[in-house]
């Protein structure tokens, strides 16, 4: 690409976008004080855990996600395709969510 980018900071961004759409539900359901599903539950997904270890998760996948746009290449919110591929993994991600804890909260209707 001519401005430099990469195709892996692409791939960076396209996650990012993902672990940052993840950390949400996560984090708002531990800072609500509310149990919810996590990777750490029985069964991983499915189960549920502590508001602690969402928040946790949350917190990680918060992490991660910086790590990927802001760390990795250089974002720049002005080029239209680092804006759309990060949205698009956060889009992704974000239906993926929607279906699958929509299947477990009865939002799949």
């Amino acid at each position: 690409m001519q401005d430099g980018t990469r195709w892996y900071h692409l791939v960076a961004y396209f996650w990012g976008g993902a672990f940052l759409a993840n950390a949400i539900p996560h984090l708002v359901q531990g800072i609500s004080g509310s149990p919810f599903q996590s990777p750490f539950a029985k069964p991983p997904g499915e189960g549920l855990s502590s508001a602690t270890v969402n928040v946790l998760w949350g917190a990680f996948n918060l992490t991660v996600g910086y790590v990927l746009i802001a760390r990795v290449g250089r974002l720049d919110f002005r080029k239209t395709m680092h804006v759309s591929v990060l949205g698009l993994g956060g889009l992704l991600m974000a239906l993926f969510l929607a279906q699958h804890f929509g299947s477990l909260h009865g939002g799949n209707l």
